[in-house]
């Protein structure tokens, strides 16, 4: 059934709630979300199997913790840069079209990641999966938001948030098979028909009428600046404080700073002043997006940075193989999974969200604070609680404030205001994964060379010619490899003790987003229109 947004039509929901005119049916919007998912899915995927494979990666490739690093950052930053041009771009052409151009180079990406000989192309590679997968993450959301009104948008969203959590709990998994099996390679490769089978899957069920723009522009200049600002940032924070680099505070990280920061105020400068911006200030300044957005900051932070070395704990300070290492990530999606279609269900029931979002970011910050007391000896069901209590947290954040913002716009904005929020949350995790490596980077060296220090001299310089060689240690004679798989397990408590204090700042934005009522007509309505549509939907209820 072609499910066509531009069709007029007034007929009844799911629910029984009258509908305006021009609405999706259930049914139709189920067929349109089927392709959706399955994208975001696959892009998804992605990262959570990459996470799983990166220390094997990093030990065949020979890199080291700050390679670990960035070879997430720069996907982050990639999707980051390019979400608000993807998002603009929905506002302004044909949105099927570009979500399927975005899986096209999403899977180019992935193809060259798989043949990678060396870190250099493998993060060359790592860009392109993220330009792709900026494109799902504003696409996806941007077309619910025109298919679906807010009031009805929380059962959707959740089941976006359990694609999300399948992802997340199926990736390590996967990864740590194939890993184990096929070669880190596969963990890009396999990638590529799921992709292909969302590309037939959106062919066949979304239909999405365009709404034609003259005198359309983008602006570029904005974007370039943006990325140049954002990853002048990322670079400071990625080798500040390493004794090879330069201390945090030093001359190069003035410079670092001061011209990040610059070329930020230019961005915001040029956005003030071009026709279509991809900023637009006045979206940004509005209340509710601006502290979504502060909110979805700290939130990328402590979601992609923390739980990015999740991963590498049980691996490197724990000795688990890469498919245990997945398997131990489940108790952190099922809370995604649980909180994410639970609240999305309530949400559309009682059509309240603001508590929802409150009770995430106490979650999160609880969670967080308890992961910062584990060690290379915490028990394995203590930290399987802990990183629940994140999941749940996560769950009720991530869609939801999405669902917030959305509800302030027209639908002609629909694209932007999402794409700002992706933006700024992957942005926010782009800079978690950057400082918490290296406060992780700085923190193991420390401990590393401090038990080196009390071995005997001929151990002492055995020692020291194995951690020349990088991560590899399975190379590393046992006593070495036992230094740094400890010095990893207690320095990891550090990261997400600096979690928890984001995770604050979040708690402080939530509280203060207004509590506006979920419109229940797609785009934005007058007053009498709202007032008429819920008089009909209370009579329409009493004569049940």
């Amino acid at each position: 059934m072609a499910a066509t947004v531009g069709e007029t039509r007034a007929s009844t929901g799911g629910d029984g709630s009258a509908r305006e005119a021009g609405a999706m049916t259930h049914r139709e919007i189920l067929e349109a979300l089927t392709g959706l998912i399955a994208a975001l899915f696959t892009a998804l995927l992605s990262s959570t199997i990459v996470s799983t494979a990166l220390p094997t990666i990093i030990g065949e490739l020979h890199g080291t913790q700050t390679q670990y690093a960035w070879i997430i950052t720069t996907a982050l930053l990639a999707t980051a840069a390019s979400t608000p041009i993807w998002g603009k771009l929905a506002d302004l052409y044909n949105k099927k079209v570009l979500v399927q151009t975005a899986i096209v180079i999403f899977v180019i990406g992935s193809v060259i990641a798989g043949a990678a000989h060396n870190v250099p192309l493998l993060l060359g590679a790592r860009v392109i999966q993220g330009i792709g997968m900026g494109g799902l993450t504003a696409l996806v959301v941007a077309i619910i938001g025109t298919i679906i009104p807010p009031r009805d948008r929380g059962r959707y969203s959740g089941y976006m948030g359990a694609a999300m959590a399948v992802s997340m709990s199926g990736g390590p998994i996967l990864g740590g098979v194939l890993v184990d099996t096929a070669g880190w390679r596969w963990c890009f490769y396999v990638c590529v028909p799921l992709a292909v089978i969302a590309l037939f899957l959106l062919q066949r069920t979304l239909h999405v009428e365009t709404v034609k723009k003259d005198n359309v522009s983008i602006d570029w200049m904005g974007a370039t600046l943006l990325t140049a600002g954002v990853s002048v940032l990322l670079i400071w924070v990625s080798f500040a404080g390493q004794d090879d680099y330069y201390a945090w505070f030093s001359k190069e990280s003035a410079f670092f700073v001061i011209g990040g920061l610059a070329l930020l105020g230019l961005t915001m400068f040029v956005e003030s002043k071009v026709k279509d911006p991809i900023l637009p200030i006045k979206i940004i300044t509005e209340r509710t997006t601006a502290l979504a957005i502060i909110a979805s900051i700290a939130v990328g932070v402590g979601l992609f940075g923390a739980t990015t070395f999740l991963t590498q704990y049980f691996q490197t300070a724990r000795g688990f193989d890469p498919t245990e290492a997945g398997l131990l990530t489940i108790p952190m999606v099922a809370g995604m999974l649980v909180a994410s279609v639970g609240s999305g269900q309530l949400i559309t029931k009682f059509g309240q969200w603001k508590p929802f979002i409150v009770a995430g970011a106490v979650l999160l910050l609880v969670g967080f604070g308890l992961l910062s007391t584990i060690d290379h000896a915490t028990s394995l069901w203590t930290i399987g609680i802990f990183i629940a209590i994140v999941g749940l947290g996560t769950g009720m954040l991530m869609q939801n404030i999405v669902l917030a913002v959305q509800n302030t716009v027209s639908v002609e904005n629909i694209g932007a205001a999402s794409s700002i929020v992706a933006f700024f949350r992957t942005f926010g995790g782009a800079i978690g994964v950057s400082v918490l490596g290296s406060i992780l980077a700085t923190r193991v060296k420390t401990l590393t060379v401090d038990s080196v220090s009390t071995l005997p001299p001929e151990q002492q310089a055995v020692a020291g010619k194995s951690l020349q060689d990088g991560l590899d240690l399975s190379n590393m004679p046992d006593f070495v490899s036992q230094i740094v798989r400890f010095a990893y397990g207690d320095a990891t408590g550090r990261i997400f003790l600096v979690a928890a204090v984001v995770a604050v700042v979040t708690l402080v934005s939530v509280i203060f987003i207004p509590n506006r009522p979920l419109r229940t007509t797609i785009d934005m309505a007058t007053p009498d229109a709202e007032q008429k549509f819920e008089e009909e939907r209370e009579e329409k209820n009493l004569t049940r």
